[in-house]
């Protein structure tokens, strides 16, 4: 779901996304989206591709008939914690992280509350407490606090009967070590995706990002990390869908991607990290930090970032913009194994300085 119809190189600026055959009522339509009316004073702009007629049972849910929600529980497993919410259909929602102290809420479009009891079980671990409020009379807006302040991820989806919207939230690790997490590295770009070239040398940049990222895998697995995994260690074609279900699959504590940025002046340069969501926001200011410490200049610490890979939730995830392959002076950088070498070093100091900010806030 995106907020408008508003447009860049990655695409509009997005509310969040929603599980399969949830029921909207399309209100307008435009060159390649529809309007959508998610309650009365709620509307979002979601592709046409992504939607199917069906004829007036879109018009469910009714945003001056509102549906009612029911019990919610909150559980664990031997992993993760849940939170179950008890509803009549499948309506949409959106998500959002919350700090100080870290909470998620999350808004369900189209119903009133009934809910006269929240079921909380000592097998949730890292749930503290969930309540809700009523801040529209057809939006429903849930909040589940968290034990830690490090957000480490949660998904949202329907369960196989469609009646109840359920969030899987991620456990903090038992043990802060590195060496015992799942670390993802995606090589920007690859195969018949070039990326950016070199202003003077041509290189490209899906050659230089998978050159990083495989002295960033060596560099863990030196430092005694024993899981983990590259999105692509060749020239390879990947969409972003496709590398998006990899990462979901592999389910990484953490994910780092490798890019090298490029602009229209020659005279542009730095290094950079981006985030989209502000509860992984730390990891990539660390990372950030970290890499200013080679002398390039600082380009920023980017936030609400629209790239698909920082879209899912259900990891921290940092996007390192290493340098400017359009610089002269950030090219030279890049050509060098040296440097390279040291990028790497980096960023896996950057994730140590993470992981030890999350010990001395405990």
């Amino acid at each position: 779901m995106e907020y408008g119809i508003g447009d860049d190189r990655l695409g509009g600026a997005k509310i969040g996304y929603l599980d399969s055959n949830i029921v909207v009522r399309i209100v307008d339509s435009f060159s390649t989206d529809y309007k959508v009316r998610l309650s009365t004073y709620h509307s979002a702009y979601i592709a046409k591709s992504s939607l199917v007629l069906v004829g007036k049972e879109a018009n469910r849910p009714v945003a001056h008939n509102p549906h009612l929600s029911g019990n919610i529980k909150v559980y664990g497993d031997t992993a993760s914690d849940y939170v179950a919410i008890s509803l009549d259909d499948r309506y949409p929602y959106r998500s959002v992280q919350l700090l100080d102290p870290s909470r998620i809420a999350v808004d369900i479009f189209g119903i009133t509350s009934n809910t006269n009891w929240i079921i909380q079980l000592q097998s949730a671990k890292e749930v503290r407490n969930t309540w809700y409020e009523q801040p529209e009379d057809d939006v429903l807006r849930v909040y589940i606090q968290l034990k830690h302040a490090q957000h480490w991820g949660y998904s949202l989806s329907y369960d196989s009967t469609g009646r109840k919207l359920v969030m899987r939230v991620r456990r903090q690790p038992a043990v802060l070590d590195i060496r015992k997490l799942r670390i993802a590295i995606d090589a920007g770009h690859g195969g018949d995706n070039a990326g950016a070239s070199g202003v003077n040398s041509k290189i490209l940049e899906k050659d230089y990002t998978l050159l990083i990222a495989e002295q960033l895998r060596k560099t863990l697995k030196a430092a005694g990390v024993k899981n983990v995994y590259m999105t692509r260690t060749a020239d390879t074609s990947l969409s972003m869908p496709e590398r998006i279900a990899m990462l979901k699959a592999y389910d990484p504590h953490l994910l780092v991607s490798i890019h090298l940025n490029s602009a229209n002046s020659d005279t542009v340069q730095g290094t950079s990290t981006y985030y989209r969501y502000i509860g992984f926001r730390p990891l990539s200011v660390a990372i950030l930090d970290r890499m200013l410490t080679l002398g390039l200049r600082e380009f920023g610490n980017v936030g609400s970032f629209n790239f698909a890979l920082s879209g899912p939730t259900d990891y921290p995830n940092a996007l390192v913009e290493v340098a400017f392959l359009s610089n002269p002076e950030d090219e030279k950088k890049i050509l060098k194994p040296a440097f390279r070498k040291a990028v790497a070093q980096k960023i896996y100091l950057g994730i140590m300085d993470w992981l030890n900010q999350i010990k001395s806030g405990q």
